[in-house]
């Protein structure tokens, strides 16, 4: 007969097999929130940061996605769970880090705009990123070598900005989904959208991913290939997928669970070419 304590371990056995071995399909994928420091010319501030891993020791790759900017103060904006790429990442043996940026969500700080600079706010975003590197290489189950930096919306100009200011070695290259930001009150916001995505592009020689549609709410197509083509003649390792039209709104389809269909198989060869992971493991 068995003991309750043989009983109590096979129900945690169990338990524990039901979420390593459901290949992250419909199960709680593993989360766990922390709060990240990044030091600032007076003081400091917290960076509430999910992270997202695999079964298993390590190392693993780490991938950072950076989050958009909702309507409204961004400290009422809800924790980004990006949970389909999230899972896409994780079933290939990443670890995937995601940061509320500085002044969103509980994240400490005031959100650093930049007035209407286009170029100041992408740069001001992409400080936020040094220190989640820097904290992620602290982890004996994170692999120093390869990082990914993805990105959406405001998080994809985020990535680009990155790129252009001294990115950490361990970076082997960048995704793009509907990258950019709007911003009515500051004249012709959609000329400095796309001269400053060739100031981007001058800056750095990362290779890069760029996916965007047809039917995008806040970049039209026209916007999205001027921003492209200056970026491509400082940087001609850029490489850009118009996948045409998605949904109502092309501009959901990182988040979708619908989307993905569009987009792995890009994202797929853009990893093998990265000598990245790209299959399946778990």
């Amino acid at each position: 007969m068995l003991s309750v304590k043989s009983i109590a371990s096979i129900v945690v056995f169990i338990a524990w097999q039901a979420i390593s071995c459901s290949a992250f399909g419909q199960s709680k994928l593993p989360e766990e929130v922390v709060f990240v420091p990044k030091k600032l010319f007076l003081g400091s501030v917290a960076l509430e940061t999910t992270i997202f891993k695999p079964v298993g020791d390590g190392p693993f790759p780490l991938v950072i996605i950076n989050h958009g900017k909702a309507n409204g103060l961004t400290q009422f904006q809800a924790r980004y769970r990006p949970l389909s790429p999230v899972r896409y990442f994780l079933e290939r043996n990443y670890v995937v880090f995601v940061p509320m940026r500085q002044g969103f969500s509980k994240s400490s700080g005031h959100y650093m705009g930049g007035g209407c600079s286009m170029e100041a706010n992408g740069l001001n975003q992409a400080e936020d990123i040094p220190p989640v590197i820097t904290f992620a290489h602290q982890l004996p189950y994170i692999d120093k070598t390869r990082t990914l930096i993805v990105g959406q919306s405001h998080g994809g100009w985020t990535t680009l900005a990155y790129g252009a200011s001294k990115p950490d070695p361990s970076v082997k290259g960048l995704i793009n989904f509907a990258g950019g930001l709007r911003r009515e009150g500051c004249g012709d916001w959609q000329s400095d959208l796309y001269k400053t995505a060739g100031i981007f592009g001058q800056e750095t020689t990362l290779p890069s991913l760029w996916l965007y549609g047809d039917n995008d709410s806040y970049f039209s197509r026209q916007l999205s290939d001027l921003m492209f083509a200056n970026y491509h003649r400082g940087n001609p390792n850029a490489k850009l997928i118009n996948y045409g039209s998605f949904g109502s709104d092309s501009h959901l389809l990182f988040t979708s669970t619908d989307g993905k269909i569009i987009w792995q198989p890009y994202v797929n060869q853009f990893l093998e070419s990265l000598g990245l992971p790209s299959k399946v493991v778990n």
